[in-house]
């Protein structure tokens, strides 16, 4: 059972309606999870945005006031015949509908329950708006795309959303695996914050460990961790991107010397002079004509494309990558399929996004009359 909004929570529950759970959102009647409003590019599915549809499909949707005991006691039983419950509620919420972990564990001892919060339940940010850009500015990972000079650069989707979805699906299955073998449930949380400092490891275990500032290269950043030549570089018509590499073999596939004096150890600590050097010869010929070199030298390397050039690779197109979702109106809409493939075939969900409430009556009649 879902009890989750915008991005985290359903993205997580999506994760898990593709891997063949049963997803039961319950949302406030007349209004539903808020991403059913907020569109993205001004992009509507029928009367939900287009956002709504790409994290809930395959779900089922439960209208219930949760302020109302009538329909709090339903919810309740519905919960004693639940696997999973999932909320993102501000710290307090649960507790104050009487949803809390240690009420839901008195209906169902073996529940696995998960709640997602913005920065955990304690400390002077626990009230703060767990919401991506934020949790970006906050975590330090802004500081990790541009160059030095640059101000913070955000990454440019909800990152810090998708990935709490993606750990805490992993957490869910871990802790039902734990279950089926010792037959005791489970009480899990994470945070959006916490969820944005793990995907940085490498960064924050380099910044524990070092003395003096960790700091962007001030020209072609691609990681604050890494030396010249690893970026993003332009040429004469495009860009390419290097990555790591034996700056000897770079110098013969360029076919001039771009060390100007330093050495391969001077790789990092020298990087902004040789990623100069590199920058200046790769402008003089087109990407093809140093894709050719390159790769004829084996280097770790590849054209900039952007999505309407990604979009006409066979290698993407052979991915089969999208599936059509139909709604009840009949009108149709692309969108990206589970990355999955299970025994060898690719794994569809052509069942979209449910309307608000679309399943109270019918989840009524197949869990709860189940009792009479």
């Amino acid at each position: 059972m879902e009890f989750c909004q915008y991005l985290a929570g359903p993205s997580m529950g999506l994760r898990l309606a593709d891997l063949g759970a049963r997803v039961i959102k319950i949302e406030k009647p007349g209004a539903g999870d808020p991403s059913r409003r907020m569109s993205i590019k001004n992009l509507w599915a029928d009367e939900n945005s287009l956002l709504f549809h790409t994290i809930n499909r395959n779900k089922e949707s439960f209208a219930a006031d949760l302020k109302n005991p009538e329909d709090l006691e339903t919810v309740k039983s519905l919960i004693k015949k639940a696997d999973v419950v999932t909320h993102s509620f501000r710290p307090g919420v649960m507790e104050k509908l009487g949803l809390d972990y240690t009420t839901v564990r008195r209906l169902n001892e073996k529940i696995i329950y998960l709640e997602i919060s913005g920065y955990g339940k304690k400390g002077p940010w626990r009230n703060k708006p767990g919401q991506d850009l934020l949790l970006q500015s906050l975590s330090g990972l802004a500081y990790t795309s541009g160059n030095h000079q640059d101000g913070p650069v955000p990454i440019g989707i909800s990152v810090v959303d998708v990935f709490c979805g993606v750990q805490g699906a992993q957490v869910i299955l871990g802790a039902l695996v734990r279950r089926q073998k010792t037959g005791i449930g489970a009480f899990l949380e994470i945070s959006l914050f916490e969820s944005a400092i793990s995907m940085q490891f490498e960064l924050l275990t380099t910044f524990y460990n070092q003395t003096g500032a960790m700091k962007r290269s001030s020209i072609n950043n691609g990681s604050p961790l890494l030396g010249a030549p690893y970026g993003i570089y332009k040429t004469a018509d495009g860009f390419i991107a290097l990555a790591m590499m034996d700056l000897n073999m770079l110098q013969t596939a360029i076919g001039k010397s771009i060390l100007n004096g330093y050495e391969i150890k001077d790789a990092f600590s020298h990087r902004d002079e040789i990623k100069k050097a590199i920058a200046d010869e790769l402008l003089t010929q087109s990407s093809d004509y140093w894709m050719d070199r390159l790769l004829s030298h084996h280097l770790w390397s590849s054209k900039v494309l952007n999505w309407q050039e990604m979009y006409s690779q066979k290698a993407y197109t052979d991915l089969q990558m999208e599936q059509w979702l139909k709604l009840k109106s009949g009108k149709q809409f692309l969108t990206t399929r589970s990355p999955i493939r299970l025994n060898q075939q690719v794994h569809n969900s052509h069942i979209p996004a449910p309307g608000l409430g679309d399943h109270t009556d019918i989840i009524k009649q197949d869990l709860l009359m189940q009792d009479l």
